[in-house]
């Protein structure tokens, strides 16, 4: 059975994935999870699945776009045990070139990539600021660090969230908030992805190319137990086989 804490850990963009590893991770530890995602019946497998192993979860239909919706979440997120860590894990990954890159998909994918971002952060801090401190984590990509082809989109909401994280991680870390950026550089290994790569290249992924979501969740873990006096503000993450 697990020991409950007296904490919560908020997750917005809890998809099948990473997020969902990181809100297994945590729920071992004895947090409260409060999970949100735009159709929020899709987390029940995963809030019945951390209940079954001791754990306690509740999944939110939150629009992260919505300041109001944002603050709501969070808000009740704190009210039913004080927040410690806040993750926003919202991707928005897509692919056009620039002449089909149409006004509608490039605000969009900032909304949900970097205006979301901020929203949360900041209303992260509301709570953390007045629980004296915790952790406030952004998922970044290979985008965050450099535009690709077909990529203006994605990348600038992706580089836009990355200052975000960096100007709250200098503003708020002498008042024992732990901001930081997590740069995931690689596919994740899904069946999903496995499927694409073999479409596209005939033959299974290479050995080590691909992050198990539950290795990313670890080092979230990691990130969040780290002392205050070493805090780390960015960190990426590959497998051994990346090419970078």
């Amino acid at each position: 059975m697990v020991e409950q804490r007296n904490a919560s850990v908020a997750i917005v963009g809890a998809g099948d994935f990473i997020g969902s590893a990181i809100a297994r991770r945590f729920a071992r530890e004895g947090y409260q999870l409060h999970l949100a995602r735009r159709d929020g019946t899709k987390l029940d497998p995963l809030v019945a699945e951390i209940a079954a192993a001791g754990g306690a979860a509740t999944a939110h239909s939150v629009d992260a776009r919505s300041e109001e919706a944002i603050t709501a979440f969070l808000d009740a997120a704190n009210g039913a045990a004080p927040l410690e860590l806040v993750v926003f894990n919202i991707g928005a990954n897509v692919n056009f070139p620039i002449l089909e890159t149409t006004e509608r998909v490039f605000r969009k994918v900032w909304e949900m990539a970097c205006y979301a971002g901020f929203l949360t952060g900041r209303e992260a801090a509301r709570h953390l600021l007045a629980n004296k401190g915790g952790s406030i984590f952004f998922t970044g990509a290979t985008a965050s660090m450099r535009g690709g082809s077909g990529y203006a989109a994605f990348a600038s909401a992706k580089f836009g969230l990355r200052a975000v994280a960096q100007s709250m991680a200098r503003e708020l870390g002498p008042q024992n908030i732990h901001v930081a950026h997590l740069v995931i550089d690689s596919a994740v290994d899904t069946a999903w992805v496995r499927e694409r790569i073999e479409q596209r290249t005939g033959a299974p992924p290479p050995a080590d190319r691909l992050m198990d979501p539950e290795s990313i969740a670890e080092t979230y873990w990691q990130l969040h137990r780290q002392p205050r006096d070493a805090w780390t503000h960015e960190l990426d993450l590959r497998p051994a086989g990346e090419p970078w």
